[in-house]
């Protein structure tokens, strides 16, 4: 039977496992739905490479973006892996949604009630419950542990919360079960985020996890049913 630890706990292992994670790549909100969508199915690396490319090339405010040229977006687009012509166009409507329901400036939404900020992040494609927690946690306006597809995994292996039938009710349950044993403290939930996302990713895969190799082994439910 597995050895039952606090979260906490968990992520002490995991940061003398892996060391600090480095802060995010930014915090403004409209630039993180940008570097949701400037890429897809490419590494970490490649996703910054773009999303510098939309920086320098182009700018990351709405109004910039939508006085881009084609061949601008499609540049930036194209190194962010396949599909480009749908990311440039798609780079076109996140600017669209930011003028039109924010009149340019998505930090208002910061400023709503928790429901409410959450929906009016949800405007953007690709942001669902999960992008909008991790947008207000690494802006620092609410204190929730997001968790990315890679963080929940680890989490439900380690044995918080449950597998239910769609993505959404296993996140919450997830959120249930961590929500008392959660650090009220900005870093220690942005590094928490990180770290469990880098550990799902290169130890605790979907397929074949190499849990010989994990640091958390012994505290895991999957690896003591093993």
């Amino acid at each position: 039977m597995a050895a039952k630890r606090t979260l906490p706990e968990i992520i002490t292992q995991l940061t003398a496992h892996y060391g600090r994670p480095q802060p995010p790549v930014t915090t403004d909100p409209f630039e993180l739905i940008l570097l949701e969508n400037v890429a897809y199915l490419v590494s970490d690396e490649r996703r910054a490479e773009a999303f510098k490319l939309l920086t320098e090339s182009v700018g990351t405010r709405p109004h910039e973006i939508l006085a881009a040229t084609n061949d601008m977006l499609l540049r930036v687009a194209r190194l962010g892996g396949m599909q480009p012509e749908r990311r440039a166009a798609r780079l076109r409507e996140l600017a669209l949604i930011a003028m039109n329901d924010f009149e340019g400036d998505v930090t208002v939404a910061l400023q709503l009630p928790l429901r409410k900020a959450k929906r009016a992040l949800r405007k953007f494609p690709s942001i669902g419950e999960p992008g909008a927690e991790k947008i207000l946690l690494f802006t620092r306006t609410y204190p929730a542990l997001a968790l990315d597809s890679n963080g929940l995994r680890a989490l439900l292996r380690l044995g918080f919360g449950e597998e239910k039938k769609n993505y959404t009710a296993t996140y919450r349950s997830v959120q249930e079960a961590i929500g008392e044993q959660l650090v009220d403290d900005y870093d220690w939930l942005i590094g928490a985020h990180f770290l469990l996302r880098q550990h799902g990713k290169e130890l605790c895969k979907t397929n074949r996890p190499l849990c010989e190799k994990c640091p958390v082994r012994k505290s895991c439910v999957y690896f003591s049913n093993r």
